[in-house]
Formats: structure tokens, C-alpha cells, sequence
């Protein structure tokens, strides 16, 4: 099983083919990466083009492929394979340059990947790396008629259900543990696979531009055109390692039990931002900054301090924090005795305290400044919170000019908006 730590390749990995729906020939070249900066992709064929951070954020499409990007231009197409095999071999932090629009698609499969990756090596750098652990059952069904199913589990485990109405696919299912080297084994083989009366179609919609034989195992009528099949079952296998690689964008190992009927791109980037969100509002993973480190960016003191633990923080862009709410808070003896309450006013304080960590880590010597508060706007406090509650606050920085900026907030328990607010906050010296 791939340990809980941040890996990168040992040394360079370079790869050359055409993408499958471009057409147009690329260089990959994947370099060793620092702790904490996850995978980032630059495209070298554009001039100054800025840094594609691997993430759901920056997902842009799902048609036949995940695309991620910044622009119409600056984006990166079918990052999937290539996102699959990384989290395969557990490299979680690497530059990843690219001399065209989409990653090359070689052999259609996982595999060649993974076997540059291998030979590579890997290289532990010491950080950790974020594990989404499921603690209660998740369903979701799209409106492309995806449906998935996540329950809770020590490992990581697939469960794929495909349905074609086809004779060389017919309803094919397929369920396996991905911690070790199952991945490279049963799924890295399977080929990406298209149907040949939509050829024509798909061509002129500029996509399967660079589709052949050599890259996609194509179907007809009667069967496969190709020499043969790698597995009886290839289709629910690729499409196994698809959702891999498509997970692989929330920058997290997964602890739990993904059932996925009929999954597809768009379906998989759904789930994972459904996994995301109950993971960062459900207060679940091990803590980044603890209390500890907390006293050294907080001025704040009992009774005062309101922030127990940091669970998710994403620099510049968003944060997760939790207050836990105990009977022995000071507050409950006036308010109000037998029947106590959270105040609202201090529910926005705990809120507007993760808030400060958030830009804390956006200045330099934060030691030296403390955040003033502003104003509040489109305050709202949905239901009480009352003792044995645990508040997740989320915050996501809107606006940051000079020493003045702008962030949203919302307060959660078990995963139900408690209060939300705008804040408007300075940073000043202390």
C-alpha cells in the first residue's frame, strides 16, 4: 500500500506521441517536484503561459476526456491516463510540460505511463499528503444516468458496472482494491475504446482527430476491429482506471468503496467534488495545524480562541477549520442557563478566526501582523448550535488588494449550514 506521503519521480520521464482527439504531436516531459507543490502542468509551446495546477478547479470540459486549464488557450486536454498512472505509483507533487494542446495518447491505456513512471523511480519528500477517509454512505446519480455509491472502507476499492448494447460488451462488471499493485496489473492494460459509425461525427465536432488502431480499440457492428482483446472485460477496466485518474484531480488518497454504474468523465469530476465537499464539511481528516501552531498565528487567548484544528487549506484560495463545542465552553452559563446556546455574534468570531489563518499564510512575517475586521454583510444563522456540535467552517478568499480583502463563510454541523457570512478584513501591523 502507497504510504501517506508526498512522492515525486526520482528522475526525468519524457514521452512523445499524438493526442486521440487533437491530433497534434506532443512532448511529455514530467520533472521532479517540491513538497507541497502538487502536479502543475505548463504547456511549453505557449509563450509565458501560467501554471495549470492538477485540481478540480480547473477542470473545463468532460466531452470524451477531462480537460483542465485557465483559459481557452492555456488548458491541457485527456489528463486522465496520465493522472491515473501518478496516482498509481504515488506521486503526488511533479511539473509536468507538455509541447501541445493534450497529452499524448500512446497506446490508448494506462501503461506505458506507468512503466516510465516505474522506471523513473519515485522519491519520498516528507510532507503529507491529504487522505479523504468516507465515514458515512454517499450516492449520486447525473443526469448523463451515472450512478455511483461511495460507503466506507479501510482501502481504496472499485466496483464498475459497464452496459452496452453491443455483443462485445453486453453488461460487464468488475470490482478490485487499488492500494497495491492491482492497478498496474488488472487495469493499466485496458485500452480506451470508441464505436466506428461515430467516427465521422466525432470528427467533425474536432474530436477523435488522432484516433486509430494503434490507440483505441474500435467496435463495429459485429465486434472489435482490432487483433484481439487484452481482457475478455477491457471495456469495464479502462473505464475503472478513467475514474482513477479523474478522482486523482482532488490531490487526496481515498479511503472508501466507490460503486460506479455507467460512470463517465462528467459523472467522475461530480463525484469527486460530492466526495471533497463532504470530507472538508464533514471535519474529517487529520489535522494540518493544530492547536499549537494555532497560538502562533492567532493572538487570541482562552476564552477566546474559537479554532481547534485546520483540516484543509489551499494557499491564497480556501480554508477548513473546526471548533469543537464543548458543554464547559464559558459562554453556556448565561446563555442560557438550561437551555444552552451558541451566541451568533461568537459563531461569526470562530468563523472570521479561520478566516485570519487563511491570510496569515499570504504575508510575510505573520508573526508580526495581526487581521482587523472590517464589516460583515448577508449575515445568516440557519439553526442553534448547542454542546457536543463540532462547527466545520469553510472560507474562500474572494478579493485580496494590498492589506484589504474580501472572503465568504460558511459554518457547518454534520454537514448542515449553521451561519454564513461576508467579511471584509485588513491586515495591520501588530
Amino acid at each position: 500500500m502507497i504510504g501517506p506521503t508526498e512522492r515525486t519521480v526520482a528522475s526525468p520521464v519524457k514521452l512523445s506521441g499524438i493526442g486521440v482527439h487533437s491530433g497534434k504531436a506532443a512532448e511529455l516531459e514530467i520533472l521532479p517536484g517540491t513538497a507541497g507543490s502538487g502536479l502543475v502542468f505548463f504547456r511549453t509551446d505557449l509563450d509565458g503561459a501560467e501554471p495549470i495546477r492538477a485540481h478540480l478547479d480547473h477542470v473545463q470540459a468532460t466531452d470524451l476526456g477531462t480537460t483542465i486549464g485557465l483559459d481557452e488557450t492555456n488548458r491541457v486536454l485527456t489528463v486522465e491516463h496520465l493522472m491515473a498512472a501518478l496516482h498509481a505509483v504515488g506521486v503526488t507533487t511533479a511539473e509536468i510540460r507538455v509541447s501541445g494542446p493534450e497529452i499524448p495518447i500512446l497506446d490508448g491505456s494506462f501503461q506505458r505511463y506507468l512503466e516510465a513512471l516505474r522506471a523513473a523511480g519515485v522519491r519520498e519528500l516528507g510532507g503529507k499528503v491529504r487522505t479523504v477517509r468516507v465515514r458515512s454512505p454517499l450516492q449520486l446519480e447525473t443526469k448523463g444516468g451515472s450512478r455511483y455509491v461511495v460507503t466506507p472502507s479501510s482501502g481504496f476499492r472499485v466496483s464498475t458496472v459497464l452496459e452496452f448494447d453491443h455483443p462485445a460488451i453486453g453488461r460487464q462488471f468488475g470490482s478490485w482494491d487499488l492500494d497495491g499493485d492491482v492497478f498496474e496489473s488488472d487495469i493499466a492494460p485496458a485500452r480506451t475504446f470508441g464505436f466506428r459509425e461515430d467516427g465521422e461525427t466525432l470528427k467533425a465536432r474536432g474530436r477523435a482527430q488522432g484516433s486509430s488502431l494503434e490507440n483505441t480499440v474500435v467496435l463495429d457492428r459485429d465486434g472489435v476491429l482490432n487483433d484481439g482483446l487484452r481482457f475478455p472485460d477491457e471495456f469495464v477496466r479502462h473505464k475503472t482506471g478513467d475514474l482513477v485518474g479523474d478522482l486523482a484531480l482532488m490531490g487526496a488518497r481515498i479511503e472508501g468503496h466507490i460503486v460506479a454504474e455507467r460512470p463517465s468523465h462528467s459523472g467522475n469530476i461530480e463525484l469527486a467534488r460530492a466526495l471533497d465537499l463532504q470530507d472538508r464539511r464533514g471535519g474529517g481528516g487529520e489535522p494540518i495545524v493544530d492547536a499549537q501552531k494555532i497560538l502562533q498565528y492567532l493572538p487570541h487567548r482562552y476564552p477566546m480562541l474559537l479554532v481547534d484544528r485546520i483540516t484543509h487549506f489551499e494557499a491564497g484560495r480556501r480554508i477548513t477549520g473546526i471548533k469543537n463545542v464543548t458543554v464547559n465552553e464559558p459562554f453556556f452559563q448565561g446563555h442560557y442557563p438550561g437551555h444552552p446556546i451558541m451566541p451568533g455574534v461568537l459563531i461569526i468570531e470562530a468563523m472570521a478566526q479561520v478566516g485570519g489563518l487563511l491570510l496569515m499564510d499570504t504575508i510575510e512575517n505573520p508573526d508580526e501582523k495581526v487581521v482587523y475586521f472590517m464589516s460583515l454583510n448577508n449575515v445568516k444563522w440557519r439553526r442553534p448550535v448547542t454542546p457536543g456540535d463540532q462547527l466545520v467552517f469553510e472560507l474562500e478568499l474572494l478579493q485580496f488588494r494590498r492589506s484589504v480583502c474580501k472572503m465568504r463563510g460558511e459554518g457547518f454541523v454534520d454537514g448542515q449550514l449553521v451561519a454564513e457570512a461576508e467579511l471584509m478584513a485588513r491586515i495591520m501591523d501588530r
